[in-house]
């Protein structure tokens, strides 16, 4: 575990952190979109749920992509995106396992949209059957999961496309901002803002239903990661991607008293996270709140402030410098965009990309996080690594939940 921890490893992540403001703009879209190759990509699609259906029409509208094969663990979700998308019904697959299927037919890339428990194992199968990889965030819900996909990234480095799909990180206000960061535009780092607060998510079925736990898998600490590491870590990802490195401890709490219909995950996170330096980064999160909705990643140095908003303004105020920048209203649906493009262009160039071990350290944050708000204690780094925490499930699936 220690090679997670050394100082070479934290040098190296910092480099490979100011990299990715750049690492997406490397290919030619000139070049690789022309003509003479703009030849479909057979991909598969895991997970069909609201994020897996609008992924689907972004991949075949905005790049030479055909989903030709479809997989979810209730029929009528992957029978939808099929017709959607003219998939032959011998190409649908369902169940828990239904992926294996898919990914023995021809596709040549996956995207997985699945419940954050399950991509691991997900993409370990897909990297095995020589499938590149588009993957949502969180990449996993615990320590195991983190830690066994930074190994797969290293392991299919410069052989596979392993692309995590972050919008902040292919977004050009969100790029030129830390670029101007890492220019030292406000001076040194002092201290961080870093907040997510938002309107409750929507039932999708009634607790007790059939299928009821992984339609509302949003809600589940052992599907989702909590609210901390399934949301938030748009945040967070951020906050280490400014600050160029990871926290070394945090110290958290937070609870469930807003939102307690369904699931078991908290509707609230305070923590803050220590930062090399002694930068401090305050982070809090809802997931209840009315008339209120912000995505704010400030970070304060000695001499200006960055103050950014996913979806709103981002802005620097400098003490003898300023930068107006914009308003990043699109981000949503842009920086997705700009990572299909990417995902495309790296697959016919042969210059595969891989952000996945960086998503793991932005995930691992989260994470540590988490881990100090359920104990309400200072848990470090080190620790957090060496404790190997893996979550485990059992379910159970039927043709009763497979047709629900």
């Amino acid at each position: 575990m220690k090679k997670f921890l050394s100082n070479s490893s934290r040098r190296d992540f910092m480099k490979s952190a100011i990299l990715s403001t750049t690492a997406f703009t490397v290919l030619s879209p000139e070049v690789v979109f022309g003509s003479e190759n703009n030849e479909k990509i057979k991909l598969g699609l895991i997970g069909c749920g609201g994020r897996g259906r609008w992924i689907a029409r972004l991949f075949e509208k905005n790049a030479p992509f055909k989903i030709t094969a479809v997989h979810d663990v209730f029929r009528k979700r992957a029978m939808r995106v099929a017709e959607e998308c003219n998939v032959p019904e011998s190409n649908v697959f369902v169940g828990l396992d239904g992926y294996k299927q898919l990914l023995e037919t021809d596709i040549e890339a996956v995207a997985i949209e699945s419940p954050p428990y399950f991509h691991p194992q997900q993409v370990i199968s897909a990297v095995e059957k020589g499938k590149h990889v588009f993957l949502a965030k969180p990449i996993a819900v615990d320590v195991h999961g983190c830690l066994t996909l930074i190994d797969v990234s290293k392991k299919y480095k410069d052989k596979l496309s392993l692309l995590v799909d972050f919008q902040t990180r292919n977004y050009d206000l969100f790029k030129e901002c830390a670029r101007r960061i890492h220019d030292g535009m406000i001076g040194e780092p002092v201290i961080g803002q870093f907040y997510y607060f938002c309107s409750r998510l929507g039932k999708q079925a009634e607790p007790g239903q059939p299928g009821a736990r992984l339609k509302n898998w949003v809600f589940d600490k052992v599907l989702s990661g909590d609210i901390i590491v399934e949301q938030n870590i748009h945040v967070i990802d951020v906050a280490n991607w400014y600050l160029k490195s990871h926290p070394l401890k945090a110290f958290g709490a937070g609870g469930r008293k807003a939102r307690t219909d369904v699931g078991d995950c908290w509707d609230h996170f305070c923590v803050q996270f220590t930062y090399p330096n002694d930068v401090i980064a305050d982070f809090s999160s809802g997931q209840f709140t009315y008339g209120y909705d912000d995505l704010c990643m400030r970070l304060y140095g000695s001499l200006g402030t960055a103050d950014t908003h996913y979806g709103g303004e981002v802005t620097i105020e400098g003490k003898s410098d300023s930068w107006a920048g914009g308003k990043s209203s699109d981000i949503y649906e842009v920086g997705a965009v700009n990572n299909i493009k990417d995902f495309y262009a790296s697959i016919k160039s042969g210059r595969y990309l891989n952000n996945l071990e960086e998503s793991a350290y932005s995930n691992l944050t989260s994470i540590l996080g988490r881990m100090s708000a359920y104990q309400n204690r200072i848990v470090t780094w080190e620790e957090m690594i060496t404790s190997g925490e893996r979550f485990e499930i059992e379910i159970e699936i039927s043709e009763e939940i497979i047709n629900s």
